[in-house]
């Protein structure tokens, strides 16, 4: 079985996050995902440009790819150049290829990347969730029980 990867991913420079992902869906698992770029990508991506906003993984024949994210040309790039919006493949074991797809298929999960960032050495990696899809009331459920919390913490710290 794949083994999910340490919370703690040495992430160096954050360049793209999905903020909106963890109020609409409720995430179960989360794994770290290479990218297959093109130079004018990853140039593009180190000067802070570039969105997962409206993006999401899929599973085809045994390889993930993220479609959707806006990486937008980069402002130096000649005629090589790529394209804005094109599919891009995710790299992970293929352990965790068939057990992300397993989950998509039977329990009719999600992949929804939550952020975009550099690791330590300098590679460009992608935060893949496994996770549910909520429903409105399940939203609002979600939003009194943090704001419960946040108001447990603050008045313990008070009369603490």
């Amino acid at each position: 079985m794949a083994r999910p990867r340490p919370e703690s991913f040495d992430k160096k420079k954050v360049v793209a996050e999905n903020r909106r992902a963890r109020y609409d869906y409720a995430i179960e698992d989360k794994y770290e995902a290479g990218i297959a770029l093109t130079g004018t990508e990853v140039k593009s991506l180190r000067f802070g440009e570039g969105s997962i906003a409206e993006s999401y993984a899929e599973v085809k024949e045994e390889e993930v790819w993220l479609i959707n994210a806006n990486i937008p040309e980069f402002s130096h790039g000649n005629r090589f150049n790529h394209e804005p919006k094109r599919p891009r493949k995710l790299l992970l074991h293929q352990r965790e290829i068939s057990k992300l797809h397993g989950a998509v298929a039977r329990q009719g999960m999600t992949l929804v990347p939550l952020s975009i960032y550099f690791n330590s050495r300098g590679r460009a990696k992608v935060e893949l969730a496994l996770a549910k899809g909520r429903k409105a009331h399940d939203k609002r459920e979600h939003e009194k029980e943090k704001d419960w919390k946040r108001e447990q913490a603050r008045l313990m710290r008070n009369h603490g």
